[in-house]
């Protein structure tokens, strides 16, 4: 069984204050950067969703076993959309988002959540 973390791309960013407000695209892309050169060893694919502002600094693409998805609303309906499939597949999830309602829908769908600050550990954001 494969393993796959969807990344709430806004609520990770946002979670570091270091005025990223300012050119959310560059914070985006920051932010794919690590994700690509960390090379998380713990799941086999990780999905960047990106919303509003932040699609303009990661086109979407694959990059390794990075990919990026871009929301055309709320990102947060996309990263449901995203987890309803990976959870339908059968493959393990985990969703790094520190907003609650969010995580309230994940787990409704039986999926693993995980705070912004577990997964800015273990890359160098």
């Amino acid at each position: 069984m494969s393993s796959v973390m969807i990344i709430d791309g806004a609520n990770v960013v946002g979670s570091v204050p270091d005025g990223w407000w300012r050119d959310r695209a560059a914070a985006a892309y920051r932010l794919h950067r690590c994700l690509v050169d960390a090379r998380l060893s713990t799941v086999d694919r990780v999905e960047l969703v990106l919303e509003g502002p932040a699609r303009q600094g990661v086109p979407e693409s694959t990059t390794g076993s990075v990919w990026v998805r871009h929301a055309d609303g709320l990102g947060d309906d996309e990263v449901i959309r995203r987890a309803c499939s990976v959870v339908a597949a059968g493959e393990d999830l985990t969703v790094v988002t520190a907003d609650r309602a969010l995580a309230d829908r994940i787990h409704a769908i039986g999926a693993e959540v995980s705070p912004p600050s577990a997964l800015l550990r273990e890359i160098d954001y």
